[in-house]
């Protein structure tokens, strides 16, 4: 895994090991991250389910202003961490399940990324939140990962849909009354 652009082009990341572990393919980032490339500069970006933090890390080479990353395990914020000082990059790091973090975390976000066990459904429950909690930057976007075609629930539309194989990309904006 590694940086693909940005400040940080090439440089590899530290990664968990094993067969449980599912992260975002190269070519899926890249092709996600060059849909995502004007909203990036300058951007305020969430990275919910962060893992090693290699979405957050890509924002931050390509310009986002801020990254606050979240997870809940341990090992995950070990990697990011890890990450972090590999790059010399700097990023707030939230430990919690994604209700408390979306409850506590302040102010609005352009991109929020979403990419949690495949087999945990908690899509609706999450974009919710994030709607009750009003985290959402107007023309923002909340980029979903997952193995399923994901639909949009009652206020949010689903802007696009990217198919990679087994990695579905979802990518959900809030309806305008």
């Amino acid at each position: 895994m590694r940086i693909i652009a940005g400040k940080h082009r090439g440089r590899v990341l530290a990664e968990f090991r094993g067969t449980d572990v599912r992260p975002t393919a190269d070519r899926v980032k890249e092709s996600l991250f060059q849909i995502l490339s004007d909203r990036l500069i300058g951007a305020r970006v969430l990275d919910l389910f962060c893992g090693s933090g290699a979405l957050g890390l890509e924002s931050l080479s390509r310009g986002a202003k801020e990254v606050v990353f979240n997870d809940v395990s341990d090992e995950s914020l070990a990697i990011l961490r890890k990450n972090l000082a590999a790059l010399r990059e700097h990023g707030q790091v939230s430990q919690a399940d994604y209700a408390a973090c979306l409850m506590r975390v302040r102010g609005r976000f352009d991109i929020i990324f979403c990419d949690p066990p495949y087999k945990m459904d908690c899509r609706e429950d999450v974009l919710a939140r994030i709607a009750s909690h009003n985290l959402l930057s107007e023309g923002g976007v909340v980029v979903w990962e997952s193995e399923r075609e994901e639909f949009a629930p009652e206020g949010w539309i689903r802007s696009d849909l990217r198919n990679y194989g087994r990695t579905k990309i979802a990518f959900f904006e809030r309806s305008t009354p």
